[in-house]
């Protein structure tokens, strides 16, 4: 196997059609850094860097703990995970969420040292740094993963909304207005609808599997109501932050990207059969991306 082959079957592992979210998150609380006027380049590089490694950490756990439950088969609609095809070994995925682990604590620990003002700060933060590596890990690994009870959504806002969008912020300004938490919401729940994409696709292998997520549980056709629900309360929540802090009207160059949110939710909605929601996933990662950028770019200028 050479190089380039190598390189490519781990950058398909790490999801790379998922990451925006962790640049989505970052870029949301670090617009709202500069809203404050504490805007610092280093934490926000910083925040990066650990929301990534975190979010590769989760992949490479979600694929390795579905190849141990034997969840992902070849008659998955979604593309075929390395592991499946003997391209990367269970023992090699195991190696590499270790030292992705190690990875993203030392990037967390050099961030908190960075920008913490008090022990509180550093204490907070090294248990939220730590239990966020146990999340991204117990996802879909251990006897009981949470992914296959159902709670993957909550977990996906309170980690690319709340955590990563209001810990950002926090690092930087270090206090947390009330108002925040609506940008911080909808970030999070932009995430979910990627999520829930993957689980709308995957629904009749993750019955078959007994991983029990959120559509599982609710079945298809509600799953895609919940899901114009989550485009449509992710822009509700910033309408309004945006009508009682941001006074000008190229403050919502966020709503830019209506249209586009409405053309994929009718997709989804009116289209019950797995199969068709197959693109759908990136496309849902680029619409959260867009909306979140162009969110931070109208709350900075």
């Amino acid at each position: 196997m050479n190089k380039h082959s190598t390189f490519s079957i781990w950058f398909s592992t790490a999801r790379p059609k998922t990451l925006p979210l962790a640049l989505a998150s970052i870029l949301v609380g670090s617009a709202l850094a500069a809203w404050a006027g504490k805007f610092d380049g280093v934490i926000t590089l910083l925040a990066l860097l650990t929301t990534l490694l975190l979010q590769i950490l989760s992949n490479f756990a979600n694929d390795y703990g579905d190849h141990v439950k034997g969840s992902d088969t070849s008659a998955r609609i979604g593309p075929l995970r390395a592991i499946q095809h003997g391209a990367i070994s269970g023992e090699q995925l195991r190696k590499a969420m270790i030292m992705v682990s190690g990875l993203a604590f030392s990037s967390g620990a050099v961030l908190v040292m960075c920008a913490y003002q008090s022990w509180q700060d550093l204490l907070a933060f090294f248990v939220l740094g730590v239990l966020a590596i146990v999340a991204a890990i117990t996802y879909t690994v251990g006897k009981k993963p949470y992914g296959y009870l159902g709670l993957g959504d909550l977990s996906v806002l309170i980690f690319f909304g709340f955590l990563a969008v209001l810990g950002t912020f926090y690092l930087q300004v270090h206090s947390l207005p009330l108002i925040t938490f609506f940008p911080a919401f909808a970030s999070g729940l932009l995430a979910v609808a990627v999520l829930n994409i993957n689980n709308l696709r995957d629904i009749e292998q993750d019955k078959a599997a007994g991983k029990n997520t959120l559509i599982v549980r609710i079945g298809g056709k509600n799953g895609r109501i919940y899901h114009l629900s989550l485009l449509a309360l992710a822009m509700l929540s910033y309408l309004i932050f945006a009508l009682c802090e941001l006074p000008h009207w190229y403050n919502y160059l966020f709503l830019l990207t209506t249209p586009l949110l409405v053309k994929h939710g009718l997709f989804v909605f009116t289209h019950p059969n797995p199969a068709d929601l197959r693109p759908l996933l990136g496309q849902m990662a680029g619409l959260a991306l867009l909306t979140n950028g162009l969110f931070a770019l109208g709350t900075v200028l």
